[in-house]
């Protein structure tokens, strides 16, 4: 297949533009994750879905990727201009926990379902709690240069004098200062603020507060947005080539982040801001704030009051690849259906390649289509269009296997692989049937294998011997050791 030539949506430039990594073929890459006070919800599953596509995409294209996507366990309050209660620590004092628990609990159910979709892991996955010295550090170069204020305890980054210094607060969300200001509510903490439109570096810590560190202006902890900023240039430096979020992300949190980067180290961080829109249900943002979410879990054991039946992980991957990732996509019954049974066509079709009837010439070429697969994931990552071209595939090759057309046997062997890598390595789709039965079959040897411990247990080694050269007639081969039998396929 013919890789082609990358072309991103950038949202700091608002088009498209050819992808070139600032050192290639390294190519640097920060998603903003998931702070983890509660269960992964749809809107999580595309947002990780998204760069995990993209991630996948790249690795297809040669690039020597570095993903780093943070874990936020702290900093983030309810309101995004710096009010409210940290939300991990509120939800600790519900029930009943340190926020630590909180936090490392929700976080390996995030990783859980995340796998379960077949999400890869970044990698590097680093936690706000982890960088509160580097945090520290920015928070003192700000400070020096004067883009930043003391005030009760608390640092703040000076919007104004950022914006009056020939830059522009504003310049990736396309929003007026002068707006934003006039539309700020006075909220609790506000006073301490020179402008309503700054934003909280560091946050002097009130005595309820559990999670507090010192440093050199009180004892408190770090702001929401610097946070990110400190892990990327950690791992990424302080110029890399793609920084990730969902759509929801790009004021204030993406913008503060450029603001902080330019102030402190002269650069805007990322080179090209990639945004995934939302999952909407009944035309409304689907979100925890709005308590009309549906968990992850909940799609999959189908224990929710707007789920007809439970929908399978690969289901919920397909379902979120059919839209665009910039456009919105709406949940609702009717669309899984119908996402469930065209997923279940092509992973039919996959399955019957093997057995296609092969001839001296191929009446169909196939790697045309393929080709457009990957031009069309060259086009800002067009998922619902590389579908499209595997529906295509999947109706030429039910002709094969009707006899209507033919293919030889090199072009089987190459429909095989290439439909593997667009639908298996690049869209990340799994057999999860073909999953079950070695689940199954793992079972089923855990049985057998007790049966033969037991046999040896009572000495009886002529059904010990039996069971264990009937199994390698089958191509499993049985391993004693110290601490029990093990078994492999050979």
């Amino acid at each position: 297949m013919n890789k082609g030539k990358l072309v991103v949506y950038n949202t700091l430039s608002r088009k498209k533009e050819e992808f070139e990594p600032i050192n290639p073929p390294f190519v640097g890459m920060y998603v903003c994750g998931p702070t983890v006070y509660g269960d992964a919800h749809l809107g999580h599953a595309r947002a990780a879905l998204t760069f995990d596509t993209v991630f996948r995409f790249l690795q297809f294209l040669g690039y020597k990727v570095r993903y780093v996507r943070n874990i936020t366990d702290v900093g983030h309050l309810e309101n995004d201009s710096d009010a409210g209660e940290d939300k991990i620590e509120k939800k600790a004092r519900i029930e009943q926990l340190e926020p630590m628990e909180v936090a490392q609990y929700y976080t390996k159910r995030y990783l859980d379902a995340m796998d379960a979709m077949n999400i890869m892991r970044p990698s590097i996955q680093p936690t706000a709690t982890g960088h509160i010295m580097e945090q520290i550090d920015i928070v003192k170069i700000l400070l020096e240069k004067a883009y930043a204020y003391v005030s009760n305890g608390s640092v703040y980054f000076d919007v104004n004098k950022y914006n009056n210094d020939t830059h522009k607060y504003g310049i990736l969300s396309n929003r007026v200062i002068d707006e934003m200001i006039a539309n700020t509510r006075e909220l609790d903490g506000q006073s301490e603020k020179h402008n309503p439109a700054d934003f909280a570096l560091w946050k002097k810590a009130s005595p309820e507060h559990i999670m507090r560190w010192e440093s050199p202006w009180s004892i408190g902890f770090p702001g929401w947005h610097l946070e990110c900023t400190a892990m990327s240039r950690k791992y990424l430096g302080e110029r890399f080539d793609i920084h990730g979020g969902g759509l929801d992300l790009l004021f204030p949190h993406h913008e503060s982040e450029i603001a902080q980067s330019v102030c402190a180290f002269g650069c805007e961080p990322a080179k090209y801001w990639l945004h995934n829109n939302m999952i909407t249900i009944g035309g409304q943002k689907m979100g925890k704030s709005l308590g009309n979410f549906i968990t992850l879990n909940e799609f999959f054991d189908g224990k929710h009051p707007k789920l007809d039946k439970a929908y399978s992980p690969m289901t919920i991957r397909f379902f979120i690849l059919q839209a665009h990732y910039r456009s919105t996509l709406d949940f609702s019954n009717e669309a899984l259906s119908a996402a469930e049974k065209g997923m279940k066509k092509l992973f039919e079709a996959q399955k019957n390649i093997d057995a296609l009837p092969t001839s001296d010439k191929s009446s169909m070429d196939f790697s045309a289509l393929f080709d457009k697969c990957i031009e069309a994931m060259c086009d800002d990552f067009n998922t619902p269009m590389v579908i499209a071209h595997l529906f295509e595939i999947t109706r030429l090759i039910n002709l094969v296997a009707d006899k209507k057309e033919t293919v030889t046997e090199a072009d089987k062997k190459a429909l095989k692989e290439n439909f593997a890598i667009v639908f298996n390595d690049i869209l990340g789709m799994k057999n999860e049937q073909a999953d079950n039965s070695m689940h199954i079959v793992d079972s089923l040897m855990q049985v057998i294998l007790s049966l033969r411990k037991e046999a040896r247990a009572n000495k009886d080694w002529a059904k010990s011997d039996m069971i264990r050269d009937e199994l390698a007639k089958a191509g499993i081969v049985i391993k004693d050791g110290k601490e029990g039998a093990s078994w492999t396929m050979e």
